[in-house]
């Protein structure tokens, strides 16, 4: 059936949700996991800054996220090894997240993406947006989204 499965995490507690399900669907499938972390790319400089004040923000942008992706990686493998399921993590640094998780899942070769939602409703959709709404409209994968 499923052989493997990617599953965006950003540490968050939607996040440890979807390492748990994650894990107790892959390990009777003797599925691998793929843990994936999109973090922002660096915001545009304002106007007039010195181009070393701009180069050294993005460079410790780019060490605050890595970081953090290498934490969060870090830990879900840990719990995939405990609950014996394979696993491999990725990070990306990118402009569209939910653009980032449709092209992971398919240049990992991953046949089903597993998401958590918000469940925020229409309102806050129209506020916050939705990037499982939109990978959904984006991606020919199956998409299994627990609320």
């Amino acid at each position: 059936m499923f052989k493997r499965i990617l599953v965006p995490v950003d540490g968050s507690d939607l996040s440890t949700r979807a390492i748990d399900a994650s894990l107790e669907l892959a390990r009777p499938l003797g599925a691998t996991v793929v843990g994936f972390v999109a973090e922002p790319m660096p915001t545009l400089p304002a106007v007039g800054r010195p181009p070393t004040v701009v180069a050294r923000e993005n460079e410790l942008h780019d060490q605050r996220t890595a970081a953090h992706a290498r934490e969060v990686l870090s830990a879900f493998e840990q719990r995939a090894q405990a609950a014996g399921v394979g696993f491999e993590g990725h990070f990306l640094q990118a402009p569209l997240v939910d653009q980032a998780i449709v092209d992971a899942a398919e240049s990992k070769g991953c046949d089903l993406i597993l998401m958590v939602t918000h469940g925020r409703g229409a309102f806050g959709e129209f506020l916050f947006g939705s990037h499982t709404k939109a990978v959904l409209s984006r991606c020919k994968l199956p998409l299994l989204v627990l609320h």
